[in-house]
């Protein structure tokens, strides 16, 4: 019997981290005017996840990952 979060990784795909090559690009075609959505089709990338990194590299300024936050 397969669990719920399996079922869901069938479904929709397990999500994994971008290179920090394809943040870049996109971050690059965001600095060119490029809409989320005109990157999200150009990169094959969810509008989601597009939003993300911008959102990321505009609170951040950078677009590298982060280490996990320690639980307390």
């Amino acid at each position: 019997m397969q669990t719920a979060s399996t079922n869901i990784c069938e479904r929709m795909g397990c999500s994994q981290e971008l290179s920090e090559f394809k943040r870049g690009t996109v971050i690059g075609c965001h600095l060119c005017n490029k809409s989320t959505c005109e990157i999200s089709l150009l990169l094959n990338f969810p509008q989601s996840t597009v939003s993300g990194i911008i959102t990321k590299w505009k609170q951040l300024g950078t677009t590298a990952t982060q280490p996990p936050r320690e639980r307390g």
